[in-house]
Formats: C-alpha cells, sequence, structure tokens
C-alpha cells in the first residue's frame, strides 16, 4: 500500500513539473507591459517576448539600458516595442506607464512586474539602520523622500489596480516576479525579505478575491533564487553559498507559468520542496543557516 501511495505522489509530482501544455503561439501578438526591463532577468523576459512574436511596453529606470534593450527587442522579431523610462519611488509614475502602456497597445494581456528597488547606499540589509529604513518606508505618515520601499511593494499594488480593468477585458495574465526570500526568510535579509513576504501576501489574496468574484485574470507568482548577472552576485560576495541559476533559463520559466496560468513558478523546482519543508521545520537550526551563509563574513559586513 506504501508502495502504490509513493508511486502515484511521485506520479503527481512529475505530471506537476514536467507536463508541457505551453504553447508559444498563444504569446504572438500578446500585448505585454513589463517593468524592470532594463537589466538581468526583466530583459531576458523582454527577449523572449520578443521572439515569440509580443507586443511590448518596457519601462525601467534608466533610459539609456533600455533603448538597448528595445533595440535587441526589435532585431529579434517584436512587431511593436515601445518604452517609458520611469522611476517607480514617485507616487505618479504607475498611472503615467499604465496609461501609456493602454495608449500604445490599445489594452493589455499580460502585466509583468519586476522591477527592484534598493536600500540606501552603504546600508547593509542586517544592520540596524537596514531595519530602521524598513520600519520608516513603511509607514504612512512617513516623511521621508521617495525610496525603495514604494518600489518594492506599494508601486506593484499601484500597478496592479490601474491595470486590473483592462486585464480583466482581455481576461489576461498577471505575473509577479519576486524571490523565495519572500517565502523562506534568510538570516541578514530583512529589509528585502519583509517586502517580498508583503507582496506574496497582496498578490494571494488578491488571487483568492478575484476567484470569488468570477474575475478570469490569472495571477502566477513566480518564486526564483539568485540570478546569473554581475550585480545580483556582487551584492552576495562572500555572504551566500547558494548557486546563482541561469537568467535565460529562469525568465523562461517565468513567460511559460504566465502563458499556461498557473498560480506559481518554482525556478528552481526544488524551491518548491524547500516552501513545503518550511512548513514543517519553521524553526531551523544553527547548523542548516551556516550551510547556507558564511557567517563570519556576515558578522565582519
Amino acid at each position: 500500500m506504501k508502495v502504490l501511495l509513493l508511486t502515484g505522489l511521485g506520479a503527481l509530482f512529475f505530471t506537476y513539473y514536467w507536463a508541457d501544455n505551453f504553447d508559444p503561439a498563444s504569446l504572438q501578438g500578446a500585448r505585454v507591459l513589463l517593468t524592470g526591463a532594463s537589466a538581468g532577468i526583466g530583459e531576458e523576459l523582454a527577449y523572449h517576448y520578443a521572439r515569440l512574436g509580443s507586443h511590448l511596453v518596457l519601462t525601467a529606470h534608466t533610459e539609456a539600458f533600455l533603448q538597448k534593450v528595445v533595440g535587441n527587442c526589435r532585431k529579434l522579431g517584436a512587431p511593436k516595442v515601445f518604452f517609458i523610462a520611469a522611476d517607480m519611488a514617485s507616487r505618479e509614475v504607475p498611472e503615467l506607464v499604465v496609461q501609456f502602456a493602454l495608449d500604445k497597445l490599445g489594452g493589455l494581456d499580460y502585466l509583468v512586474l519586476n522591477h527592484l528597488g534598493a536600500a540606501p547606499a552603504g546600508t547593509r540589509a542586517h544592520s540596524a539602520p537596514g531595519t530602521r529604513w524598513l520600519m520608516q518606508v513603511l509607514r504612512p505618515c512617513s516623511n521621508l523622500p521617495p525610496t525603495s520601499g514604494r518600489v518594492n511593494l506599494l508601486s506593484y499594488v499601484q500597478l496592479t489596480s490601474l491595470a486590473l480593468p483592462s486585464l480583466t477585458d482581455s481576461k489576461g495574465s498577471l505575473v509577479v516576479v519576486s524571490s523565495l526570500l519572500g517565502r523562506v526568510p534568510a538570516s541578514f535579509s530583512s529589509p528585502y525579505s519583509a517586502a517580498k513576504f508583503a507582496l506574496d501576501s497582496f498578490f494571494g489574496a488578491l488571487q483568492r478575491e478575484l476567484r470569488v468574484q468570477d474575475v478570469n485574470v490569472a495571477i502566477t507568482r513566480c518564486v526564483l533564487g539568485l540570478q546569473d548577472r554581475a550585480s545580483a552576485k556582487e551584492g552576495v560576495r562572500g555572504v551566500t553559498r547558494a548557486q546563482a541559476a541561469p537568467g535565460p533559463k529562469a525568465a523562461l520559466a517565468v513567460i511559460r507559468g504566465g502563458a499556461t496560468r498557473v498560480s506559481h513558478v518554482f525556478y528552481p523546482w526544488r524551491f518548491h520542496v524547500l516552501c513545503l519543508l518550511r512548513a514543517w521545520l519553521p524553526h531551523p537550526r544553527a547548523w542548516f543557516v551556516r550551510q547556507e551563509l558564511n557567517v563570519t563574513a556576515t558578522a565582519a559586513a
């Protein structure tokens, strides 16, 4: 009986991860608004969508980088590519970006949220100033200038709210690119992890609300690890022992998940196992933490 049960569970597991119902043709002509498109996985997402024939509006902070990505997308065959350089730390920008996309594309089939803000220069994630920064940027009454607390959380909410009517009309998809640190808390990453946990909670609740109201908009939450690019690896050099994942492969996993309207994407797939283990072992021993981190390096930073 146990053998049959384990065999059945193994078959379900295999089907969940390796069943391929992705149709690339479904993205031909799809209208996509992609944030954080100038570098990293956002850039790779743009190139995949371009190869698949999607119509794109790309946005990121730096116009020069965006122009390079737009040029490459056109070479890869994207029928329409527009860009708008925008700083998501500004309260007015999300509305401008969504309206720009609607004007250029006539509607949206996909909203892909990938942008990221950083802590103030010189602020370590595990330091007391880093924690104070997190608390301040999340206070509604804060008089601080625009910071990445708005970029990493509040702008996601604004963009979603503004794009949702168009996505509802098109029965479209909302794809949220997040991190394993939004599911499994890691040492010395409290500001970043807190923002990602907040995103996961918000979009998880929204997903339930849309289902209850019979709104046919899919939400795909993507749980990714460290990406194989210079800035990401440099930020954790000497701190974590985690291996970086190839950006193009991770981006393709995100696109496939959004196109097939699954609720979650885990890349690499073993992250799903880690998230399940967290429910069974919510308080890992210090030994496990030391396997993940170079504790001496983080203490010295």
